[in-house]
């Protein structure tokens, strides 16, 4: 018999600090699972772990929604599937949700996370595509295979569609705290702002090659700001090649210098990198795609809710369910939007700019 030798043992490494500031060093925000405790403790003080996300109007979601058991729901912007985690067991038994996500970082780890709280394939159907692509769903919504896919005909029953659609319009905030994505002014990192990493240019190459009357235009649609003229003139005269966030929010607070106050040069950073997200992922243009396609996915009396976080997003889905209910299509719409409580927006600072609107598919059996 031979005396093995045990392995020397490895402390743990220290939590650096009471509250460490580097997205890598927040092991234990990184391994919710594991810290339950000291997660709550992090959302007890108003704040999103990273690497997670709170799941915004998740009541007055759910009230509208109204899902119901045997029903087919869709998820369109999966997250980290705070609202999915909600809705799902009102389905069963019996019924299923489809959800579907562009972020082919976050997506595995959210269906990972799902799956072990016991959401199976039979439930749970998870895609990795982008929402305005919805419609090619519908198929597998139908049990038996009797989709038509040549009839243009209104959706029903016995053809297919969902029951209740949900889109969060909103950047999660795992994408937000992870410097490596790029998508926040206060951490540095390689500017992105891709949703979806492996496709399309990131937010660099599309600084270096718009010119500076395209860039004062889009600053000005995707995000309203004030300064476009100036923040354009200073990132395309920048002396340097501007490559990461940090980069460019020195070129924006020079902008800014002397001629907006220091205290709002955070709200206009925020507005940058919105500008930039929204170009570089085309969202204007898949967010409108979307809701020309959403109508003809849901069955009759089918409930969807949409939740925007800016005046771009929130103006086309009022617009687009206006144009629903004029041509029938819809039975009725919110007549406004829908804010997160007084106590969500204290507890969650990131609901703050949240507006939720909702519609009723008609019913053409009638």
């Amino acid at each position: 018999m031979t005396n093995e030798v045990p392995p020397p043992h490895v402390r743990r490494k220290r939590y650096v600090g009471t509250h460490p500031k580097k997205f890598a060093e927040k092991y234990k925000e990184l391994n919710s699972e594991d810290f339950a405790e000291d997660i709550e403790k992090v959302i007890a003080r108003g704040q999103t772990p990273a690497s997670t996300h709170r799941p915004i109007c998740v009541d007055e979601i759910l009230a509208i929604l109204n899902p119901q058991p045997g029903e087919i729901a869709l998820d369109a912007t999966l997250g980290f599937g705070g609202h999915t985690q909600a809705i799902l067991p009102r389905l069963l038994p019996g019924g299923r949700l489809f959800a579907t996500d562009v972020d082919s970082v976050e997506l595995p780890r959210t269906e990972k996370r799902l799956r072990k709280l016991g959401f199976g394939a039979d439930v749970l159907v998870v895609r990795n595509i982008n929402f305005a692509g919805i419609a090619g769903l519908v198929p597998e919504t139908v049990a038996d295979g009797s989709y038509d896919s040549d009839s243009d005909s209104h959706i029903d029953s016995d053809v297919g569609g969902f029951d209740c659609i949900l889109a969060d319009l909103g950047v999660s905030s795992m994408q937000l705290d992870n410097p490596s994505r790029g998508f926040s002014y206060k951490n540095d990192g390689p500017l992105d702002l891709r949703l979806n990493p492996a496709r399309g240019e990131p937010a660099s190459l599309l600084l270096q090659s718009v010119d500076e009357l395209k860039l004062i235009e889009l600053l000005t649609k995707n995000a309203d700001e004030p300064q476009a003229a100036l923040i354009a003139h200073e990132i395309k005269n920048n002396s340097a090649v501007i490559e990461t966030t940090q980069q460019l929010a020195e070129a924006v607070r020079a902008a800014l210098d002397g001629i907006v106050e220091e205290k709002e040069h955070k709200k206009t950073l925020a507005r940058v990198f919105q500008a930039l997200r929204i170009a570089v992922n085309d969202e204007f243009g898949v967010l409108d795609r979307f809701l020309g396609l959403l109508p003809w996915c849901m069955k009759p009396n089918g409930r969807v809710a949409v939740l925007t976080f800016h005046s771009g997003e929130d103006k086309r889905v009022e617009r687009a369910f206006q144009q629903s209910l004029d041509a029938g299509v819809f039975s009725s719409i919110s007549t406004s939007a829908i804010r997160p409580s007084g106590e969500e927006q204290r507890s969650n600072p990131r609901s703050t700019a949240a507006r939720l609107r909702w519609a009723i598919r008609a019913d053409f059996s009638v």
